[in-house]
């Protein structure tokens, strides 16, 4: 390692991974014509590439939960699309902020552009816009504080140039809010927009208006008999002697209506010429010039549950310039399907023409489906914030394949841990799942380098899931997790893990004395209510680990049968959710209220784990012995929960970070006969607030915490009972939740600490704790070396930070740090510090 100096110079942070999954709400997610996929993760909004199943970066800026995203040019405006240089995006939260960004294509940058003025006052619920040409667009957006608001926006014709916004028309909906719109220029020319919306009143409320606003009541569309969840107009389509737009509406009645909207024949609408043929055919407005009847075209009927989204298939680009509206829409229900449905060429009746979805039990429905610009791929996001992509490999015929997707928690992700070679990440959330990331073996010519995905998910439960810890030492994959339930959970890696493992490794030689062991478990079935997993043994016979997930409808009341298998490429949703299940080997009873933090020492023999307290008998430490799982120590010192805990590099010494505001030192050894002699060395106040987090020096007895006053302190153990403090770090913008130390010099003891905070940033420090002359520790030099960018970091608070093992640092001098944050968030960066 060069000097600090050349170091701090050429620090480089690359983000290598993000692991999200969608916040389960509608309109949330939306495709545009760049081929990216946005979607709300909690505070952030991230961005999806389908072709690589990665997710490229996320976008900070909200303050509250992302409701609804909307892209300008979306997959509809694609053909509109062809030469803008900058693409747009609309993202709307649950304290009614409107945010707009900027895409550049070319430099693939992201812009935060402005925050849209005059927001709603409560949750925005839904975004829809027309591109009206490439330089400016209209959009609407409604809230459930009864109001829709109509802009219109006008794009810099330069890259330097601000956008124009102006607000042309402000809505009042009365007490029974909107919750889907959609904006639709009427045939004709006229330049008349038609505004759709649909809410809590079950019916379709049509507006019209101009560019500059004047939106006025045209009509009202009754039919449905519940909520109506979603609304798409189609583009203009030409038909025999008319132009007309379609309006497909879905609803909680589980139905699928499409309305038709053409010229009508005479602009002499006196009510003494309404007839029974004039009511059937629906009611007739006046927008300009020209008078348009709306009438009812066809009723879709094939969901067994809320349909809550439809989307008509994005045009076709004929001859460069024109487009051609196709006959076909998607629909998306919580039955666990998505439907595209195109008439029937000899009767021209809607039929259902393709069904995709998912069969299994580990999910309950649909919240939205989505084209791609080409219309040969659709999108799902479902309830349990994960996405599911088919594309159309068919060449004669239609034939719908599933593809890799991106996934990740729905929920704040509260602890990760690496695997003990690095070969993966293991991630605890309070979506009551905790996950396996790993880098797998790029094999397709669009993937520049090995992309990361989740390989596993060896615990679904019925609770929160607050801290993980994986066993060190030599021997089977294990890990230790503790939930919202006052019980530690220990796990052990089965077969076809360890075999799917070797795929994502590349065959890596030291994974095979792995599967040469006694692993005589295959893999898991989950309980009935969701708390226990028990093995599936190898020598069972086929008949019954061979089932078809297929093989009957899945109730709420049986459990569908786990088919573990070894995977060759990263598996889909549909495999993860109950196929990759670890059985549970031990349960660790003793503590009085749910666990809160756990940690493993470096030789794997110690566990220790700690709980949610409010008084000293309670905030204990209890020891566990690896192997036998027996109790081997109960450490008293704190008053308050115990909030992290670690090993030193030796093992021993245990330090223990609290909410009392005080941190303690341990003394751990072993004394033989299953036995572990520990003494209470310090028990320091070291902070004014809350001590949220700690980490060792691994070359040295020195240790930081950091704490909610906005500060790290170095700290040194000197004695048997000395502990020094060493220095104050500046002050921090934000408290500070997760420390983490790598070591990067033994000789210089030189390392990096890695600091996240509740505002979501993070930031490396370079530190060299030197001894003087004489052996006495000084003070270490400290110096900020990089601030990740925004656009890297967490949207919400740093749960955790952890370093890759840093014996496996390559040549390249690149070393990889782990965090997960509230965001949903599970990120991998690259650290380049030569």
């Amino acid at each position: 390692m060069g000097s600090k100096s050349d170091g701090m110079q050429q620090v480089k942070v690359e983000r290598v991974f993000i692991g999200a999954g969608c916040n389960r709400i509608v309109n949330n997610v939306s495709w545009g014509a760049c081929d990216l996929v946005a979607f709300g993760s909690q505070n952030a909004v991230a961005i999806l590439c389908p072709k690589i199943a990665q997710i490229l970066t996320t976008l900070p800026g909200h303050k509250a939960s992302v409701n609804c995203t909307y892209w300008l040019p979306n997959a509809k405006f694609a053909y509109k699309a062809v030469e803008m240089e900058r693409h747009y995006l609309l993202s709307g939260d649950a304290d009614g902020v409107i945010i707009l960004w900027e895409y550049t294509i070319l430099d693939k940058k992201w812009r935060h552009v402005l925050q849209v003025p005059q927001p709603h006052i409560k949750g925005v619920t839904c975004i829809c816009g027309i591109m009206m040409s490439q330089k400016d667009a209209v959009f609407a957006s409604t809230s459930s504080d009864g109001t829709v608001n109509v802009w219109e926006l006008v794009f810099p014709c330069t890259s330097e140039g601000d956008c124009k916004l102006s607000c042309v028309e402000t809505l009042s909906i009365g007490s029974k809010s909107m919750v889907a719109l959609s904006l639709a220029e009427l045939p004709g020319n006229s330049g008349h927009l038609a505004l759709a919306m649909g809410g809590l009143d079950n019916k379709i409320h049509l507006y019209c208006g101009q560019r500059t606003g004047k939106f006025v009541p045209a009509c009202q569309l009754k039919g449905h008999t519940d909520w109506i969840r979603s609304l798409d107009f189609s583009l203009p389509i030409l038909g025999i002697g008319e132009t007309f737009i379609l309006l497909v509406t879905s609803s909680q009645d589980k139905g699928i209506r499409i309305w038709k909207i053409a010229f009508h024949d005479s602009l002499d609408t006196k009510k003494e010429e309404i007839s029974l043929a004039s009511y059937i055919k629906g009611p007739v407005f006046v927008a300009g010039s020209n008078s348009y009847q709306v009438s009812m075209e066809s009723l879709l009927i094939g969901h067994d549950d809320w349909v809550y989204s439809v989307e008509w298939q994005p045009p076709s680009i004929i001859n460069g310039n024109e487009c051609y509206q196709p006959q076909s829409l998607l629909s998306a229900s919580m039955d666990k399907t998505m439907m595209i449905w195109k008439p029937e060429k000899t009767t021209g009746i809607w039929i259902n023409v393709v069904t995709v979805g998912e069969l299994s039990h580990c999910a309950l429905g649909f919240y939205g489906g989505h084209w791609s610009p080409k219309a040969d791929s659709i999108l799902a996001h479902g309830y349990g914030g994960s996405f599911h992509l088919w594309k159309d490999v068919g060449v004669a015929s239609d034939d719908w394949k599933p593809q890799k997707v991106p996934s990740g928690h729905f929920a704040a992700v509260s602890d990760i841990a690496w695997a003990r070679q690095g070969e993966y990440i293991l991630s605890g959330s309070h979506d009551q799942t905790s996950r396996i990331y790993a880098p797998w073996p790029k094999n397709s010519c669009l993937e520049n380098e090995d992309n990361w995905h989740e390989i596993a998910r060896p615990q679904v439960h019925g609770h929160d899931i607050n801290c993980v810890t994986i066993i060190q030492g030599k021997g089977n994959h294990r890990f230790v997790s503790g939930a919202e339930e006052k019980v530690a959970r220990v796990f052990e890696a089965p077969l076809s893990f360890l075999r799917t493992l070797r795929h994502a490794t590349s065959g890596d030689s030291s994974l095979l004395d792995d599967l040469q062991a006694e692993v005589q478990i295959l893999g898991a079935n989950m309980s009935a209510l969701g708390l226990s997993q028990k093995p599936i043994y190898s020598q069972v016979s086929p008949e019954t680990t061979n089932r078809s997930n297929t093989d009957g409808l899945d109730t709420l009341e049986t459990v569908p049968e786990a088919v573990p298998v070894e995977f060759t490429e990263p598996p889909i949703e549909e495999q993860l959710a109950w196929n990759t299940l670890w059985p549970e080997s031990h349960k660790l009873y003793g503590h009085g209220n749910e666990l809160y933090s756990l940690c493993c020492d470096h030789s794997g023999k110690l566990v220790a784990s700690s709980c949610k307290a409010q008084s000293a008998s309670v905030a204990e430490v209890w020891l566990w012995q690896v192997g036998s799982w027996k109790s081997v120590g109960r450490l008293h010192s704190h008053s308050l929960t115990v909030t992290q805990m670690e090993f030193s590099h030796d093992d021993k010494y245990l330090l223990v970070v609290s909410r009392d505001r005080h941190f303690s030192v341990f003394s751990i050894k072993d004394a033989g006969a299953d036995e572990i002699n520990h003494e209470l060395m310090v028990r320091q106040e070291a902070h004014k607030r809350i001590i949220w987090a700690c980490s060792w020096n691994p070359f040295g007895h020195e240790f930081a915490t950091g704490s909610r006053d906005k500060t790290v302190k170095i700290w040194a153990v000197e004695n048997a009972s000395t502990i020094k403090q060493l220095m104050t770090l500046p002050s921090f913008k934000s408290s500070v939740t997760a420390l983490s130390w790598v070591g990067l010099g033994r000789q210089s003891n030189h390392g990096f600490l890695a600091v996240g905070m509740e505002s979501g940033l993070i930031e490396l420090w370079s530190l060299s704790c030197e001894r003087s002359d004489n052996g006495n520790l000084m003070v270490p030099n400290a110096t900020c070396v990089v601030q990740f960018d925004p656009f890297l970091c967490h949207a919400s608070p740093v749960n955790r930070l952890t370093w890759r093992h840093s014996e496996k640092i390559p040549d390249s001098k690149v070393i990889q740090l782990a965090s997960c944050g509230a965001d949903h968030c599970v990120r991998v960066f690259n650290i380049d510090f030569l």
